[in-house]
């Protein structure tokens, strides 16, 4: 069995490891991901037969080294990180309640145990190409199967529970039903919200089809003890008509799959928007869904959703993601996610006012993207059409990604003596709805404007200057 070869630096540090008289091994998921023949990013090495301190002193030969732990001794040497087989002793709850101690001399099956799942508890060596698989990881992982690896330790760490459910969806891979018993048998209530997050993330962004996942956590009680507004939509009927599939929750996995196959050119915080918006878009059904006329109908399912969609993302601690307001995005495609074919559909023609006015609730072109995902999300065939319409209008007006900016400024408006105060904002946000209605296209207009307002009290929206 042969992976594929490491960085130079990895080999360059296994053989001086080895001319110390230790053994360094790549482990997780590095491992892993070569026997599924993918390339991983992350590379760990842990070290045996040597203490802390002549490590340390070895891997200065190779860069600057940080200690990232001093009681179990993680040195960080550029990306990678070297650390000491360690054990772990639970003393508390949460991801923090534990003493852990580095030991050099652990054996490869002990310093495995630790690890969660079997298919994480492999080691090889670069030096000799051999696998050692003390947990049989190898064989789980041929099999489809995440099993934990030491049933008396993996409640140790919750977290495991949610692990279990990105891992199955980005493996493809059924869980061992010892495992999910134990993963059903945890609380989850100790784990942070960023944590919670962090295992969601990578679900919903490295899966090809999260669904998977999201089913397992309904199956293990994840929805059940973390995620109300998602265990609300189990069980909310639809209208045949418009969705075959099935409930709300049927349908919510199926926009999720198709708003991952429409990441492209995204970066990260806008494909986040993308998988936030599939788990939140219809959050609003069960709070609206009536019987009436013989049909199944949720009138205002729009509106109503940004209330337990403002709660789901609080849970997750979701606000700005690289500097971008992921929040307020999702919450306006929440808001705003029937829109397209709204428009599409009108009776009489959609101004372009209208298009720049939605331009300031949300992102036009992240609105289309989601809503196409939400119409192919179903079963059966429907015309899909009216996105890609919208977003034509919306690129030919240029505010598919966001409104058009003001002309006018508060300097324009106090160059001509508006005193400092209400009456500035007034006159700009007079200016500027005639701007978005296309009554004003350029500064030039949009000062004529003003001076019209400020002439004519008639026409102004403030009392004239001077009162």
């Amino acid at each position: 069995m042969v992976l594929n070869t490491p960085p130079s630096p990895v080999l360059d540090i296994a053989r001086a490891v080895q001319r110390r008289g230790g053994r360094a091994l790549i482990v997780g998921g590095w491992v892993r991901d070569g026997l599924l023949g993918r390339q991983a990013k992350d590379l760990d090495l842990e070290v045996f037969g040597i203490a802390p301190e002549p490590l340390k002193e070895l891997l200065n030969a190779f860069g600057s080294v940080n200690t990232v732990g001093e009681s179990f001794t993680v040195f960080k040497v550029g990306d990678m990180d070297v650390s000491l087989p360690r054990r772990e002793s639970k003393t508390g709850r949460g991801h923090k309640g534990f003493t852990v101690e580095g030991d050099p001399t652990l054996s490869f099956a002990e310093a495995a145990r630790r690890r969660d799942f079997t298919m994480n508890a492999m080691l090889w060596d670069p030096l000799t190409e051999e696998l050692i698989d003390p947990w049989q990881g190898a064989r789980d992982l041929e099999a489809r199967v995440l099993r934990a690896v030491d049933p008396t330790t993996f409640a140790d760490d919750s977290l495991r529970v949610l692990r279990a459910l990105q891992f199955a969806a980005r493996f493809d891979l059924t869980i061992d039903p010892d495992t999910a018993a134990l993963c059903r048998s945890l609380a989850l209530d100790d784990l942070p919200a960023e944590r919670i997050w962090g295992e969601v993330e990578k679900l919903l962004l490295r899966a090809d089809k999260p669904s998977g996942g999201l089913a397992l956590a309904r199956e293990l009680g994840v929805v059940d003890q973390l995620w109300p507004e998602l265990k609300a939509l189990i069980g909310c009927e639809q209208e045949h008509e418009w969705h075959p599939e099935g409930d709300v929750w049927v349908h919510t996995l199926m926009v999720v799959d198709q708003a991952r196959a429409r990441l492209d050119g995204l970066d990260h915080p806008r494909a986040a928007v993308m998988m936030l918006s599939a788990l939140c878009h219809d959050m609003g059904k069960p709070a609206t869904t009536r019987f009436e006329d013989g049909r199944i109908r949720s009138k205002g399912h729009e509106e109503a959703g940004v209330a337990p969609a403002t709660a789901f993302l609080d849970r997750l601690n979701i606000h700005t993601i690289g500097g971008y307001d992921v929040r307020h995005t999702v919450l306006g495609i929440v808001a705003h996610h029937l829109k397209p074919t709204m428009f599409f559909k009108s009776p009489t023609p959609v101004s372009d006012g209208a298009f720049r006015r939605l331009a300031l609730k949300v992102n036009p072109e992240l609105l289309a993207r989601f809503a196409k995902a939400d119409c192919h999300g179903r079963l059966g065939t429907f015309d899909c059409a009216a996105m890609d319409w919208f977003l034509e209008r919306a690129q030919a007006l240029g505010v598919e990604h966001q409104p058009p900016a003001p002309f006018l400024l508060g300097r324009h408006v106090l160059a001509l003596g508006v005193r400092p105060g209400p009456d500035v904002g007034a006159l700009l946000h007079a200016v500027y709805e005639l701007q978005l209605d296309g009554d004003v296209t350029s500064l030039d207009e949009a000062i004529v404007r003003l001076k019209a307002c400020l002439a004519d009290p008639s026409r102004a929206p403030v009392p004239p200057r001077g009162r």
